[in-house]
C-alpha cells in the first residue's frame, strides 16, 4: 500500500508512546507489526464494494472513522485528532476546519474534472498530511484515503512506489519523502510519478 515509515526494529518506545497504547509492547518493531494488521485488515474493509459506493467518502467523520479502524487497537487517542501542536502540522485548534476544507476541495475537484482522479487523490493526500491531523499515522491514513478514493472511481491502483522495483524499502521511504518536500515548494511532478509508478503512465 505505501512506503515504509521509519524503520525501528528492536528500539525501545518511549513512556509516553506506552501510554498511550491499547497493548503492552516494549519495542518499535512489536509496534510496527500491530500497526501492519490493523492497517491491513480497515484495507480489505475499505475496499469493499458497499463502502466504496458510500456517498461520505469525502467527509470528516469518514476520515475520522477510517483512522479508528486502522488504529483502534493500537492507539487509545485513535480518529481523535491530536492535542499537542507540532511542526510540521497545522495549529490543533485548525486541524477540524483543515480537513473539512481539504476534503471539500477534493470532492469540486472530482465533480467538476479539475485534476484526472488520480491526481485529484495524490494532492488531497498532500494537503491531508500537511495538516498533521493525528499524533500518529498520518502519512498510512492519507495514502489510504487516496487509495479509496481512486478506486471508488474505478481507476487504477496507485503504487506508492512499489512498482519501481528497485532500492528496496528504505529507498521507497526516501524517495517518498523528497517527493513530498517537492510537493510542499508546489512541484508536484516526483510525487505523483511516485504514486502512479509501475502503474502505466509513471515517469
Amino acid at each position: 500500500m505505501a512506503p515504509p515509515e521509519e524503520a525501528g526494529g528492536g528500539a525501545p518506545l518511549s513512556p509516553g508512546e506506552k501510554a498511550r497504547l491499547v497493548p503492552s509492547l516494549s519495542t518499535r518493531g512489536q509496534l510496527d507489526e500491530v500497526e501492519r494488521l490493523g492497517i491491513n485488515a480497515a484495507r480489505v474493509w475499505a475496499m469493499r464494494d458497499p463502502v466504496l459506493r458510500r456517498g461520505d467518502l469525502l467527509t470528516e467523520a469518514f476520515c475520522r472513522g477510517l483512522h479508528r479502524r486502522m488504529f483502534g487497537g493500537v492507539w487509545r487517542d485513535a480518529g481523535k485528532y491530536r492535542t499537542a501542536e507540532r511542526d510540521p502540522g497545522w495549529e490543533v485548534k485548525r486541524i477540524a476546519e483543515g480537513v473539512g476544507m481539504f476534503l471539500d476541495d477534493a470532492e469540486a475537484w472530482l465533480r467538476f474534472g479539475t485534476y484526472p482522479v488520480d491526481e485529484a487523490a495524490v494532492r488531497l493526500h498532500h494537503r491531508l498530511v500537511s495538516i498533521h491531523p493525528w499524533a500518529n499515522g498520518n502519512g498510512r491514513h492519507a495514502r489510504l484515503i487516496a487509495d479509496i478514493v481512486v478506486a471508488a472511481h474505478g481507476e487504477r491502483p496507485l503504487t506508492w512506489g512499489s512498482g519501481t522495483g528497485a532500492g528496496g524499502r528504505e529507498s521507497a521511504r526516501t524517495r517518498y519523502l523528497a517527493a513530498t518536500r517537492a510537493a510542499d515548494s508546489g512541484d508536484f511532478g516526483p510525487l505523483l510519478g511516485f504514486a502512479r509508478a509501475g502503474a502505466g503512465d509513471a515517469a
